[in-house]
C-alpha cells in the first residue's frame, strides 16, 4: 500500500535556526562554531484545568516566560566533574555568558532565536507582530538558550556545560545591579554591566501561527507540555506506566491519531481501582501458585469456600464487534466482582490484542482443563445458571442456604440475545458469588444492566461519574491492537487521512435477515447526508467556480468501510466528475471489502479491527443501524454518531434517513425483560433517568450522563 510522506513543521524550522546560526554577525573572520542540537529537558509544569475544558485553547491564550542569565565557567583542571553535568563546549571562553530561559507555549522544537544587533532583534519583533497571538500553538515547553558570544560580536551562544552554582552567582550580581539602578538611576546602569553580559539581549521567542492543516508527522504527535504530553499519552491515569512501548507500539501511540483529546476524563477512582485491579492480576494470573492451586481444585471438580482468587473466563461468540462489547462487559464485571478476566482466545482471535496487564497475561494457558468450549457451553449445558435454576439444582431466591462447598465447580454464564434474564437479580448475584470459576458466554454489551442493580450503583457512580462514558474508558483501557494490526493502520492513516482537513466516516452494513438493495441504502446515506450536511455539496453544472478562500483549497478524506465496495465506488465517482460547492478536493478510500463476513478467519478479524478504528479516527462518524461493528468504532473514539436507521422492509425507505445519536454508549440490544424490583411490566427504559430506549433497536437501552 502506498505511503505518503510528509514534511514535518519541525524541518523547516531547524533549517530557519541553522540560517540565524550562521548569519548576522559582523566578525567575518572568526571562523564559525558547529551549532549542536541537545534535548531540551522541562520539569513539571504546576497545572489545573476543569474537567472537560480544551486544554489547546486555553494554552493558546497564554505564554509563561522565565529568564534566567547563566555565567559560564570552567572548572580547574583535576577537578572531578559531578557524573550528572555533560562535557563543557570545546574552545569555549570562561568569560562567555549565555541566555537561556523557559517558554512555556513556543513554536517548534528548534526555532532558537538568535539576536546580538539590534537589526536583528528588529527583524524579530517584525516577525512576532506577523503572528497574532490567538494563532499561535501551544507546543509545549523546552529549555532553550539565545544569546551573544562576549561584548556583541553577534557569535550565537550555545548549550552546553555549566557550574552548579552558576544561578547563585547570577542571581547575587543581579540584585547588586538592581539595587544600584535604584541607586544611581536606569541611566547609568547599562556601564555597570560586566561587558561579557552587554553582548546579551533579552529577547522572546516568538511563537508563530500555525496552518489548519498540520502535516502527518505533527499530527501523530501533537504539540503540547510535556505534562500534557504524558497526561495523553496514559489517557489522563487511565492507562498504567509500566510497559514496554516496543512490544505494543498502538497502547501509547493511538491516542494521538485522534485529532482531538477525549472530552470524557476518567475518574481518580477508576484509575485507582484500574491499579488495584492490576496488582490482583498479578497476584493470581496465569504462572502464580494461586492460580496453579485454583487450578488443580477445578481439575478435581470441586468448588472451595474462602478461595483468595476467583476467575471469570471469557468465550468468544460471534462477530468482532460483538466479541468487544461483550469482553468489554465481562472485564466490568471482574472489576465491580473483584475477580479475575481471563480470555479464551481461539485461533482467530489469537495475536489481534496486546496484553492489557501489566506483568501478566489475560489468556488461559495451555493445558488448561476446560478444552472445548465451543462443544461445552451451548444453551443446553447442564452448567448453565440459567439451567441449574430451571432444573432445581440452585434455588436463586435461597441463596443464605446455598453453600460454596455444594456448586458445581464452575458456573456457565450464558448471556447471548435471548438469555439476558438470567443474572441480574441482586439474590442470583450473591450465589454466583460463591463459585470460584465462571465462564461467560455473550455477544451484546450487558454492561448497561449494571446501572440498573441496586447492589452495583454506588460503585459504578464513582467509577463513571459521566455515564455514557463507560464503555468509551474501558474500551480505551481494554483494547489495544497488537503491533500487526498497528502496522496496518498507520501506513492507511499516513498515507490517507492524516493530512486531510476533515475526515468523515461513513460505515455501511447490510444484514442479511435485512437484505436491503444497494440503491435503497445509497439513496438513504445520500438523503442523511443532505439532512445533516455531512458530506461535501455537489455544484451544479451551471454553477459558476467558487473563488478558494485565502488561496488555500479544504481537502476533505471520507472513509468507507462496508463489505461491498459499491458505495465507496458510487461515491467516488460522484466527487471524480463533480466540482464541489466549496471548491475544495474530496478524496473516498476504502481500506477492504471481503463481501461477507468471515469471523473464523484471523486475516479478516485483522482488517476489520483497522477499520474500527481507522473510523474511530474521522471527526465525523456515521454508523448503520444495530451494527456492533459501528458501536464500537463512536464508543473509542468517544463522539456521537449519525446512525443509518433500520428500514421497516428492504424495499421500503427509513424515514428519517437518520438520526443524531444523544450518548457515546453502545446500545444493550437485548435488555432483560424485567429487573428484579421493578413492578411486572414496567418499561425498563424508564426505570433510571439515565437510561432510555436506544433509537435504533427500540427494545434495547442504553445509558446517558
Amino acid at each position: 500500500m502506498p505511503k505518503i510522506k510528509h514534511t514535518a513543521q519541525k524541518d523547516s524550522a531547524v533549517s530557519s535556526a541553522h540560517a540565524a546560526l550562521g548569519t548576522g554577525s559582523d566578525d567575518t573572520d572568526v571562523p564559525r562554531r558547529p551549532f549542536k542540537r541537545v534535548t531540551c529537558r522541562s520539569p513539571p509544569q504546576p497545572r489545573s484545568w476543569s474537567d472537560g475544558s480544551d486544554f489547546e485553547d486555553e494554552l493558546a491564550a497564554e505564554e509563561r516566560v522565565e529568564y534566567i542569565a547563566v555565567r559560564k565557567t570552567v572548572p580547574k583542571p583535576g577537578t572531578r566533574k559531578p557524573s550528572y553535568m555533560p562535557s563543557p563546549p570545546p574552545e569555549q571562553p570562561a568569560s562567555d555568558a549565555r541566555l537561556c530561559y523557559w517558554l512555556y507555549a513556543s513554536g517548534s522544537e528548534a526555532g532558537v532565536g538568535v539576536h546580538g544587533a539590534s537589526g536583528q532583534h528588529q527583524e524579530m519583533e517584525a516577525e512576532r507582530a506577523r503572528a497574532p497571538a490567538h494563532k499561535a500553538a501551544a507546543t509545549g515547553g523546552e529549555f532553550c538558550c539565545v544569546g551573544t558570544w562576549g561584548g556583541g560580536t553577534g557569535k550565537p551562544a550555545r548549550r552546553g556545560w555549566r557550574a552548579p552554582a552558576a544561578e547563585v552567582v547570577v542571581v547575587a550580581l543581579l540584585a547588586t545591579m538592581a539595587l544600584l539602578v535604584l541607586a544611581f538611576g536606569a541611566g547609568g546602569a547599562r556601564g555597570l554591566l560586566p561587558s561579557s553580559l552587554q553582548g546579551v539581549q533579552f529577547v522572546r521567542k516568538p511563537v508563530h501561527a500555525t496552518s489548519p492543516v498540520r502535516a502527518a508527522a505533527d499530527r501523530d504527535k501533537p504539540a503540547s507540555s510535556p505534562r500534557r504530553d504524558q497526561d495523553d499519552r496514559l489517557l489522563g491515569g487511565l492507562l498504567s506506566p509500566a510497559f514496554d512501548e516496543q512490544s505494543c507500539r498502538s497502547r501509547y501511540a493511538s491516542p494521538s491519531l485522534y485529532r482531538r483529546p477525549s472530552r470524557f476524563r476518567p475518574s481518580p477512582y477508576l484509575a485507582a481501582r484500574l491499579r488495584r485491579y492490576e496488582a490482583r492480576h498479578r497476584r493470581c494470573g496465569p504462572g502464580t501458585p494461586l492460580f496453579e492451586e485454583a487450578v488443580e481444585r477445578l481439575r478435581s471438580g470441586r468448588n472451595a469456600a474462602r478461595s483468595e482468587c476467583q476467575y471469570a473466563v471469557w468465550t468468544p461468540f460471534n462477530g468482532l464487534g460483538n466479541r468487544m462489547l461483550a469482553l468489554a462487559s465481562t472485564f466490568l464485571y471482574a472489576l465491580l466482582t473483584d475477580r479475575v478476566l481471563l480470555v479464551h482466545a481461539p485461533q482467530e482471535f489469537d495475536g489481534l490484542f496486546c496484553e492489557p496487564f501489566p506483568g501478566s497475561s489475560w489468556t488461559l494457558p495451555a493445558g488448561f482443563p476446560i478444552a472445548d468450549f465451543d462443544g461445552i457451553f451451548t444453551m443446553l449445558s447442564p452448567t448453565s445458571y440459567k439451567n441449574m435454576k430451571k432444573a432445581g439444582a440452585i434455588n436463586g431466591g435461597d441463596h443464605v442456604n446455598v453453600t460454596a462447598e455444594t456448586l458445581p465447580a464452575y458456573v456457565f454464564l450464558d448471556l447471548i440475545q435471548s438469555y439476558t434474564d438470567a443474572a441480574f437479580c441482586e439474590a442470583d448475584q450473591r450465589v454466583l458469588a460463591k463459585f470460584n470459576w465462571m465462564v461467560v458466554k455473550s455477544d451484546v454489551y450487558f454492561a448497561t444492566a449494571f446501572f440498573l442493580m441496586p447492589a452495583y450503583r454506588r460503585e459504578l457512580a464513582r467509577l463513571f461519574p459521566e455515564k455514557e462514558a463507560a464503555f468509551h474508558h474501558l474500551a480505551r483501557y481494554l483494547f489495544h491492537p497488537s503491533n500487526d494490526v498497528w502496522g496496518i493502520i498507520r501506513q492507511f492513516h499516513e498515507a490517507y487521512l492524516a493530512g486531510a482537513d476533515e475526515r468523515v466516516g461513513l460505515q455501511v452494513r447490510v444484514f442479511p435477515e435485512l437484505p436491503v438493495p444497494f440503491e435503497t441504502m445509497y439513496g438513504q446515506i445520500m438523503r442523511c447526508s443532505e439532512q445533516e450536511g455531512l458530506l461535501p455539496k455537489v455544484a451544479r453544472q451551471d454553477a459558476a467556480a467558487p473563488s478558494p478562500d485565502g488561496g488555500k483549497m479544504k481537502l476533505t478524506s471520507i472513509l468507507v468501510t462496508s463489505l461491498s465496495p459499491e458505495y465507496y465506488e458510487r461515491i467516488r465517482g460522484v466527487y471524480h466528475a463533480n466540482r464541489t460547492e466549496s471548491g475544495g478536493y474530496v478524496a473516498v478510500h476504502q481500506p477492504s471489502h471481503d463481501g461477507a463476513q468471515h469471523t473464523e478467519a484471523r486475516g479478516h478479524n485483522q482488517r476489520a479491527l483497522a477499520e474500527i478504528y481507522l473510523l474511530s479516527f474521522c471527526d465525523r462518524i456515521v454508523t448503520t443501524a444495530v451494527s456492533t461493528f459501528g458501536y464500537v468504532a463512536h464508543g473509542l473514539a468517544g463522539v456521537r454518531p449519525w446512525v443509518l436507521l433500520r428500514a421497516p422492509a428492504p424495499e421500503t425507505p427509513a424515514e428519517p434517513a437518520c438520526v443524531r445519536s444523544l450518548t457515546v454508549e453502545p446500545c444493550m440490544q437485548a435488555a432483560p425483560r424485567q429487573m428484579c424490583g421493578a413492578a411486572k411490566g414496567s418499561d425498563i427504559g424508564a426505570l433510571a433517568s439515565y437510561v432510555r430506549h436506544c433509537e435504533d433497536v427500540h427494545g434495547g437501552v442504553k445509558l446517558f450522563s
